[in-house]
């Protein structure tokens, strides 16, 4: 696992622990609600779970936690599940090395620009196979026709 990226953020709260945590659960669970649809995230069923710009980390944690329940459920159309739950668990590892602390405006910024990019920062982290190189098309824009 390749967290060295997450150096480049300059912003205050991403050089803390729960920051990055807050990040990392953002392109958890980004990479997740892709793996539920085909193209549009907006249907996905963890997408309308999610309360962005008003997340607070009650509401995170318990996202969080269901995570081996969810891959256990979509294992099937979620390739690299090991991938997923080892991000996970560090990202459960630096929210609770960070401050007891609300998210905020910071915190919901750091988990939507997480959740957004979760496809890039996802193979920042783990390295981008061969296999996923050559079928790299658009999961990261969704499906426009509505």
């Amino acid at each position: 696992m390749k967290l060295e990226f997450l150096d480049e953020f300059k912003d205050p709260y991403m050089m803390t622990p729960l920051g990055r945590g807050v990040f990392l659960a953002g392109v958890v669970l980004g990479y997740m609600a892709r793996s539920q649809v085909e193209k549009d995230i907006s249907i996905a069923p963890l997408f309308k779970q999610l309360e962005f710009g008003r997340l607070n980390m009650k509401a995170l944690k318990k996202l969080l936690a269901r995570v081996p329940q969810l891959l256990a459920a979509y294992r099937e159309s979620m390739k690299y599940s090991g991938y997923i739950a080892s991000l996970a668990a560090e990202a459960n590892e630096l929210i609770l090395k960070g401050e007891d602390q609300e998210l905020g405006v910071e915190g919901n910024f750091a988990f939507t620009t997480g959740f957004a990019g979760a496809s890039k920062y996802f193979w920042k982290v783990f390295g981008k196979p061969e296999e996923e190189k050559a079928s790299d098309v658009t999961a990261d824009v969704p499906d426009a026709r509505g």
